[in-house]
């Protein structure tokens, strides 16, 4: 079985900066994708950046320039840091791995629960 989890969410004013990380745990062999997508109150999921394992990444236009996305292959893990936040970037965090691969099986997606991020004053 393969768990993601996120860290790093919370309350940050119009203009700060947060780092969201992202843990896997399973006895994984590679990830193919890994990113993070969020969800506003009342809207739709929506990409916000991705990496693949041979460092293509992939940003909404909304957050480039803004975020960065990394990864540790090596640990199968992401990062996203984020600054000049905006309240419009106010949603819950939801880490994503794609294709991962595992000794006995490959799963196409998993899914972290997610982390709140609020941005206000």
């Amino acid at each position: 079985q393969v768990q993601l989890a996120e860290f790093g969410g919370g309350l940050v004013q119009p203009g700060g900066s947060l780092r969201l990380s992202c843990a896997s745990a399973g006895s994984i062999d590679s990830i193919r994708v890994m990113g993070w997508y969020r969800q506003a109150p009342g809207k739709e999921r929506e990409l916000v950046a991705t990496e693949t394992i041979d460092e293509m990444t992939t940003y909404a236009d909304s957050v480039k320039g803004r975020f960065t996305i990394s990864r540790d292959n090596g640990r199968n893990t992401v990062y996203l840091q984020m600054i000049s936040l905006k309240p419009e970037d106010t949603a819950v965090y939801f880490c994503y791995a794609g294709e991962v691969v595992t000794r006995i099986h490959t799963f196409l997606e998993v899914w972290g629960k997610g982390t709140p991020v609020t941005v206000s004053s």
